[in-house]
């Protein structure tokens, strides 16, 4: 058995430890970087050292301590209080105002479990309200986290950003963004009128009130444990105030009886007013003037920790650490697998199939596969050098590569195994949990089977971009 054939068993087995067990993957790798890359391979200690990404640490960092703080200051709250608001009694508003807050939250930089942990109890409980299947508003805000996912200050748009980057492509980062959100946008739209088909048909009736939750009741969602693992357990729900009074698991919080009356008010306070500022700031210096994503981050997120210090404890105490380990503990690997040549063996067996175009669907494939089982990111970050040679196919289009693979691995967080479909059914009422788990499974079977060819005949077929 090769050398590469073996390190790249360990890196599966790191990803079995990470989805099958409450252990971090990401930090699997990066322990097994030194052991293979040192031990095995022979590689200097210095060297392995050299492959932990900095650049993508630090985009991590800032985006996430940017996003506590948004999370902190009660913005997402506001954010939230509009929506109804902006609803009031309009139905068909509801599940466009929250697949527009899910993919807000998103586009900020909120990992796509943090925001979904967020909307979900908000927009399931509005759904209940409106007489609206909690199944269909599950599937339109995952859609809306998948839409916002590939800005480029989200984890998900930085990792296919450094794809664009490797095929000279940067400049194409906006209509990366772009393009995922108006396909997550249609999906969204027949993933609503398909459920509420489904449900109509059956003579589904929405839940009683005493068995949904009002946004009215401030409900907030936090994050327990920001990691990308696949444990629902792993985030706690807090009802009360602002930074909450009481915690319990989702999946075994009793019923709460309210009335679905008005909104409680959020105030617009200034602090929340500049932490939106301050958000709309971030995308304009990294669309507009280039300016690295984690340099940005940081700097908006220091003048509003100057502007209230209170806000700087919570904040960094709810970095999601260990979806940071995890993402760079993975791309540490995969930099010492380049570094010893194994990424090389497998672009020369995809060079080998003599077709970029085929190389591109078969990638799409892969990657919906395994991103259904393991994370998203993580998938990204393993994916990212083989994708490079593809994407620079001169009869391909970078951007319709890039652009396919990057849907085809995220489509799938739907999936009951994934975390964002793991915290629907943590959302979802105990009795409908059974059928939200059956749902969710055939809606990720239906992705993988559909999406990744559908996406690649528009995006790298037709050459779309």
């Amino acid at each position: 058995m090769s050398l590469s054939l073996i390190a790249f068993f360990v890196l599966i087995g790191a990803f079995a430890l990470g989805s099958f067990t409450r252990i971090n993957a990401g930090l699997v790798a990066l322990v097994a970087a030194f052991a293979v890359g040192g031990l095995v391979v022979g590689m200097p200690i210095k060297d392995v050292i050299a492959q932990f990404p900095s650049g993508l640490f630090f985009i991590l960092l800032g985006a996430t301590l940017l996003f506590g703080i948004v999370r902190v200051t009660g913005t997402i709250d506001l954010l939230a209080y509009w929506a109804e608001r902006l609803a009031g009694d309009r139905r068909f508003l509801v599940p466009v105002l929250m697949f527009l807050l899910t993919a807000g939250l998103a586009s900020a930089g909120a990992f796509t479990p943090a925001a979904i942990a967020i909307v979900a109890p908000v927009a399931l409980a509005l759904g209940s309200r409106f007489r609206i299947s909690t199944l269909a508003m599950g599937l339109v805000i995952v859609q809306g986290a998948n839409a916002g996912a590939f800005s480029p200050v989200n984890p998900f748009g930085v990792l296919a950003n450094v794809m664009l980057d490797n095929a000279d492509a940067s400049g194409d980062s906006l209509k990366l963004f772009l393009y995922c959100f108006i396909f997550n946008a249609i999906l969204a739209f027949i993933a609503y009128v398909a459920i509420q088909a489904i449900m109509n048909r059956r003579g589904g009736r929405p839940l009683p009130r005493s068995e949904s939750t009002s946004s009215g009741t401030a409900l907030r969602t936090t994050l327990a444990d920001d990691s990308v693992g696949h444990d629902a357990g792993q985030y706690r729900t807090t009802t009360g105030t602002q930074t909450g009074v009481a915690v319990a698991d989702p999946r075994t919080q009793p019923d709460i009886e309210v009335s679905l009356g008005a909104p409680v008010k959020v105030d617009a306070t200034p602090m929340r007013i500049l932490t939106l500022a301050g958000v709309g700031t971030l995308l304009i210096l990294t669309t507009v003037f280039s300016l690295d994503v984690g340099v940005a981050s940081l700097i908006i997120a220091i003048a509003l920790i100057c502007i209230k210090p209170g806000v700087q404890k919570p904040a960094i105490e709810g970095l999601p650490w260990n979806a940071i380990i995890l993402v760079t503990g993975i791309v540490t690997y995969v930099g010492m697998l380049e570094e010893m040549g194994a990424l090389k063996e497998l672009e020369a067996g995809i060079a080998s199939l003599g077709n970029g175009s085929i190389a591109a669907l078969i990638t799409s494939y892969v990657v919906a596969i395994v991103s259904a089982f393991a994370s998203t990111t993580g998938t990204l970050g393993v994916i990212s050098p083989i994708v490079t040679p593809i994407s620079l196919d001169p009869l391909l289009s970078p951007i319709g590569v890039v652009t396919a693979i990057a849907i085809s691995s995220s489509v799938v967080d739907v999936s009951p195994m994934s975390t964002s479909g793991a915290l629907l059914m943590a959302s979802a009422p105990p009795k409908d949990e059974r059928l939200f788990f059956r749902a969710l499974l055939l809606w990720a079977i239906a992705m993988i089977a559909v999406v990744p060819m559908l996406v690649w005949f528009i995006f790298v077929q037709l050459g779309l971009g």
